[in-house]
């Protein structure tokens, strides 16, 4: 796939009104603090007709005058906190061809060609890009680029409608709640948790395991797409809750990574012995009590780590692995997030015990452990720049070996693409086992 930059510029917002102050600032949270410190991209293609790259970036323009964090830079207040300045310096805007039809890289496949398809995430001082790439069928392939400092896959899902919005003329609708300073310690602060190793960890420690990390060349991981019918989802659901005393079934979401989670294990042959966890963002939206809107743009994550041994995860029947995963994931409750406040504001922030968040994406390799990362619930298939919604999305290349997205089938029947990065090595084992419910068999 050729693909050729026609243009690059900055474009800033567009203000039907008097523009605001270009001299204010928004203090980061501590939800924003602990998260990833990266650029995240994500690839939408359109069947023509599509609309004009001028209608897209003015759409665009408008939504960031009232997205104003993505037009803006991170920075630093006069005490030396970061922040969010909302200097409207403006996102960045690629006009690009290919030579090619869509149909010839379609389905796409997770490999280093989509990185053609957005601009390159390092060394990036825009907190948003976009390239619109042209191809000579009349389709459209949007690559859009966002820090994940400023905001979490539910925000940034927002914003995308909102862009939507705002190209096909409408006002946009609900209106982001800006105010990032809600996030109040107790007083005196109760710490009910242990946040050290969870969402933090010693700088030190984290600078000897980068150093520990096994150096494989990133050319031995493969990211591999495994889709899942609806059949099949309704099949392990069942499985999954078969034991449950609950009567109340566990959710698809918990049944298919705990399916996941046995069969990355098993294809990686470790030691039954070791110890692997998973990492599940939680959305606090949900969670705190008062409910937090869930127009509130920023980050409002933490993270479930359910833990097992690998030989108890893989002889326990399905039932065991799912029940480990539900019963972390309900325990980032209210109380848990309230008790992270209190820690970061007054272990992290006001001490200084050199800790670090945990959450690392210039990690290559998360084995023996997992990471989750789940779009289901995400309107990302709702951006219509006016000529209908995209026929596919889905995340760029990410080579990070453990590193799954669950995302709805572009489909639309209710099935599930998990795009899973392993080692080459591991990959025969895991395609043999994928769909089996009963791994001692295989």
């Amino acid at each position: 796939m050729k693909v050729k930059v026609e243009s690059s510029r900055i474009i800033k917002p567009f203000y039907e009104d008097i523009p605001p102050s270009t001299k204010s600032y928004i203090p980061l949270s501590v939800f924003d603090k602990v998260t990833y410190e990266a650029q995240i991209a994500v690839i939408y293609a359109y069947r023509p007709p599509t609309p004009p790259n001028a209608a897209i970036k003015l759409g665009l323009q408008k939504a960031i005058a009232v997205y104003r964090e993505w037009a803006g830079r991170l920075g630093k207040d006069e005490r030396g906190n970061p922040v969010i300045l909302l200097n409207d310096e403006g996102v960045k805007f690629v006009e690009a061809s290919s030579d090619s039809t869509l149909d010839k890289v379609i389905p796409f496949k997770p490999s280093a060609s989509l990185l053609k398809l957005h601009p390159s995430l390092n060394n990036v001082v825009e907190l948003v890009q976009v390239q619109v790439t042209r191809f000579t069928c009349g389709s459209l392939v949007v690559g859009f680029t966002a820090h994940h400092t400023v905001a979490d896959g539910h925000s940034t899902s927002n914003f995308l409608v909102a862009w939507g919005q705002a190209c096909r003329g409408l006002d946009i609708n609900p209106l982001p709640l800006h105010d990032r300073t809600i996030f109040n310690p107790r007083n005196p602060p109760l710490i009910e948790y242990e946040h050290k190793g969870a969402e933090f960890m010693s700088k030190f420690v984290k600078k000897e395991n980068s150093l520990n990390e096994t150096h494989h060349v990133t050319e031995d991981i493969v990211v591999h797409k495994v889709h899942f019918t609806v059949e099949f989802l309704a099949k392990l659901k069942a499985k999954a809750s078969s034991m449950n005393g609950n009567n109340k079934p566990y959710s698809t979401f918990e049944s298919l990574v705990a399916h996941l989670w046995r069969a990355i294990t098993k294809a990686r042959g470790l030691s039954g012995f070791e110890t692997t966890h998973i990492r599940i963002s939680v959305n606090g939206r949900m969670r705190l009590n008062p409910r937090i809107p869930n127009e509130y743009f920023g980050n409002l994550v933490l993270w479930a780590f359910p833990t097992a041994k690998v030989k108890d995860l893989l002889r326990e029947p399905l039932p065991y692995a799912t029940k480990l995963i539900h019963d972390a994931v309900m325990k980032v409750n209210n109380n848990y997030f309230r008790s992270f406040i209190d820690f970061a504001n007054h272990k992290v922030l006001k001490e200084d015990e050199d800790l670090v968040p945990t959450a690392d994406m210039n990690k290559h390799i998360l084995c023996p452990n997992l990471e989750v990362d789940s779009w289901l619930r995400f309107p990302f298939y709702d951006l219509d720049f006016g000529t209908g919604c995209p026929y596919m999305f889905m995340p760029s290349y990410f080579p990070t070996e453990g590193m799954m997205f669950l995302l709805p089938s572009f489909i639309g029947d209710g099935s599930i693409d998990v795009f899973i990065p392993l080692f080459q090595d591991n990959l025969p084992t895991f395609k043999k086992i994928c769909y089996s419910f009963d791994l001692l068999q295989n």
